[in-house]
């Protein structure tokens, strides 16, 4: 039995979390490294601070922009 449970797609790749983890602890553990880019120069950013302060993570969740992945959890 797969530990896995929940399932959600993230730029067009299905991604497996487990029931209680952030979305930015399932693009982690799936090697989503870099979860969008800067608007100026294009850089790439990620989970830096995992508590929601630094907002580097910021993601799109259901048509929702500006969302923090580490604060919302995966469905």
């Amino acid at each position: 039995m797969s530990q896995f449970n929940i399932e959600f797609t993230f730029d067009g790749e299905k991604i497996n979390a487990i029931t209680g983890q952030s979305v930015a602890a399932a693009l982690l553990a799936a090697d989503h490294r870099s979860l969008r880019k800067t608007r100026f120069n294009n850089k790439g950013r990620g989970v830096f601070c995992g508590i929601g302060v630094c907002f580097d993570c910021l993601v799109v969740i259901d048509g929702i922009t500006n969302q923090r992945a580490c604060l919302i959890e995966a469905k």
